[in-house]
């Protein structure tokens, strides 16, 4: 979590007024995530809270904090070459390494809360966001910590133990008495997780830091929807395009977080 100083013209949001999000229009390219980072931060700086989902491709999203590694901008090089492109992003946290089977989730909306005392109810209600798709499957997902896993905080889901979507967010100032807020989840969906591991953990060892992450501490969406199929009912095979939609239907049927 990291807010940064910047100040919008934008009209006042009326704090009385819960507004509900909508899909954001004409997004930019799915591989481009702090394009549409940029694009969420403005349509929220104009007043309207809005939402987008997509599948991911991929490559790394790390914090800007990673540019303190001496080897940074030599890996990016490195791993864009092998197809990997590295994007920096507003929020704070760790790697996160990106591909085919992941679902991205990004909220963003002006407000009058306070981060200080906003951040942990916007947390909660991500996730709960998150965890109402994951009980359409049957799927029972908690919030915790998750050792082992890339980009770990007390806000992970968790499946049976094992990571299957993180959180995070960010916030800037909008006014002298509004903030603007990006709510971003990443969910593994059916995702490689050896492919990712082994990858996030070439990069931690390319820049030289000590973080080492364990494929086992990590699991997909679609491998919790193995229990008993309901008296009468099917077991739905759980694809990312399926998740993206169930995803769009919540985050617009959804008020603004805080």
């Amino acid at each position: 979590m990291w807010a940064a100083e910047s100040h919008h013209a934008a009209p006042m949001v009326e704090p009385s007024v819960r507004r509900q999000f909508t899909l954001l229009d004409g997004a930019p390219a799915d591989s481009d995530g702090v394009a549409i980072e940029q694009a969420l931060l403005q349509r929220a700086a104009e007043g309207v809270a809005v939402a987008h989902v997509w599948e991911a491709t991929p490559g790394f999203v790390v914090p800007a904090s990673y540019r303190r590694f001496e080897r940074f901008e030599a890996a990016c090089a490195i791993f864009a070459a092998q197809g990997l492109p590295v994007q920096v992003r507003c929020s704070g946290g760790g790697l996160v390494p990106q591909g085919p089977g992941m679902v991205n989730l990004s909220l963003a909306w002006r407000t009058h809360a306070a981060m200080g005392s906003a951040a942990d109810a916007v947390y909660t209600a991500l996730c709960r966001l998150l965890q109402a798709s994951a009980a359409t499957f049957g799927i029972l997902a908690t919030p915790q910590a998750v050792s082992g896993s890339f980009c770990d905080g007390r806000y992970n889901l968790a499946v049976n133990g094992r990571k299957v979507a993180g959180t995070a967010q960010y916030w800037r100032r909008a006014s002298a008495s509004e903030q603007i807020v990006l709510a971003h989840a990443c969910l593994l969906v059916d995702a490689d997780l050896d492919t990712l591991t082994r990858h996030a953990n070439a990069f931690e060892a390319e820049i030289r830091s000590d973080r080492v992450y364990r494929s086992d501490a990590i699991t997909n969406l679609a491998r919790g929807s193995g229990g008993p199929v309901p008296a009468g009912g099917t077991r739905r095979r759980i694809t990312p395009p399926h998740v993206v939609r169930l995803l769009q239907q919540g985050a617009s049927s959804s008020t603004v977080l805080c």
